[in-house]
């Protein structure tokens, strides 16, 4: 079931929140960044397991912090070189990220999620190529699937949860 509504994201009563980078992404921007400074061992653990794993664009990696669960989905190219910004969305990034997520959840037994308009920030696509994408991989997902459609800062958003 996905839900759409307006608020602030990081107020999400959901178990998951799930968001778009790059691998080896650095969050020094919008909602990666918003993360970064509410979880900053995330952001390290990050580091770390790109320097291990070297993850490619389309995957998705778990982090499980004591009061939120947040899924990395790289929807994004890696940046050419380590100080530039990372690349552009793809719709295949984003078919095979949210199909590794789908995976994490059942694996890991999450009971609901909440997400931006996946990649139309700094991934750079148009929400009416993303959303048919969302629809078709999470739709039936059997669990609560929240989409923010609009940011309001410090808005807690009616999740029916």
């Amino acid at each position: 079931m996905i839900t759409k509504v307006s608020g602030d994201i990081l107020l999400s009563d959901a178990q998951v929140i799930a968001h778009g980078v790059a691998p080896h992404d650095h969050f020094n921007q919008g909602l990666a960044l918003a993360l970064r400074e509410r979880f900053p061992a995330m952001a390290k653990d990050f580091r770390h397991y790109c320097h291990q794993q070297n993850p490619k664009p389309g995957h998705a990696w778990l982090w499980a912090g004591p009061d939120k669960v947040i899924i990395n989905l790289m929807t994004q190219e890696p940046a050419p070189d380590n100080h530039a910004h990372p690349g552009k969305a793809s719709g295949k990034n984003i078919s095979h990220a949210l199909k590794e997520m789908r995976k994490l959840v059942d694996k890991e037994h999450l009971k609901s999620i909440a997400l931006p308009k996946l990649a139309t920030g700094v991934g750079g696509l148009d929400w009416n190529d993303v959303e048919p994408l969302i629809e078709n991989h999470l739709s039936d997902l059997g669990i609560p699937v929240v989409i923010y459609e609009t940011f309001e800062a410090g808005k807690k958003a009616a999740e029916n949860l």
